[in-house]
């Protein structure tokens, strides 16, 4: 790394890359380091899809990995939606609704049913002999299956909102504004796409690297099968892949 790039401190986020990951989805991409040991994380590519401009990979390091929320479990999930909401406008009811189904059926990731729920809806659970499933369709029977929704959708978003002043306080303590989290999260992603097409021509099997998130300039480092260094400036307007853009080797 270069002199200029070391007079700043930046943020570093380790990441993997592997054409077919051991872990039981088989999933091609790039995962967290710091998730690896969390099953439930799946490798992302740059894909982004049709609604929002960063990819899952983008949404883990922006949305839950720099607010210091996990990366699973429904609490640190509807936090993350709310975060990825704020900076991309995604629907928040679309990324909410399959998470209320999840707890309509019983499953609640992350914790127990009495420690999720919310006080109103607690005190009307059943005896806590029975399965969480029976628990919440005893419930639902009670209250009507579109009530229960909407109260749980409610709460989903209570948890997002409560989860913003943790977040902010997160980003300001590495150094980093949050109010440029939607220009950070762009120049990631085009960071991200180059390092993917690298991965897929060159054939790599196993890649070892880092992003370098600054509030100025953000950089890709791998760090093997060979070394380079991708570095983009971090800039209000969208900027298509190559402009402005440094390799280093």
């Amino acid at each position: 790394m270069s002199k200029t790039h070391n007079s700043r401190q930046r943020t570093r986020i380790p990441v993997t890359y592997r054409d077919e990951w051991q872990d039981g989805f088989g999933a091609r991409g790039w995962k967290l380091d710091a998730s690896l040991m969390d099953s439930t994380v799946i490798a992302s590519t740059a894909y982004t899809g049709e609604k929002v401009p960063t990819s899952v990979l983008i949404h883990d390091i922006l949305d839950h990995f720099l607010c210091g929320f996990g990366f699973s479990g429904h609490r640190n999930e509807a936090m993350a939606v709310i975060q990825l909401a704020s900076r991309t406008s995604a629907d928040i009811e679309i990324s909410f609704r399959p998470m209320v189904e999840e707890v309509m059926h019983g499953r609640i990731l992350g914790e127990s049913i009495e420690t999720f729920l919310p006080a109103t809806l607690k005190g009307l659970l059943p005896d806590g002999t029975l399965s969480d499933e029976e628990r919440i369709s005893r419930l639902s029977r009670r209250l009507g299956k579109q009530r229960l929704r909407s109260l749980l959708l409610a709460h989903f978003q209570a948890i997002g909102k409560e989860g913003i002043g943790p977040a902010k306080a997160h980003w300001h303590r590495a150094g980093l504004d949050y109010e440029r989290r939607t220009a950070i999260g762009l120049c990631l992603q085009e960071l991200l796409v180059r390092a993917d097409e690298m991965a897929l021509t060159r054939r790599w099997q196993h890649v070892r690297a880092c992003f370098l998130v600054d509030n100025r300039e953000c950089g890709f480092s791998i760090e093997s099968p060979e070394t380079h260094e991708l570095w983009l400036p971090v800039n209000d307007g969208h900027h298509a892949i190559g402009n402005n853009m440094r390799t280093e080797s």
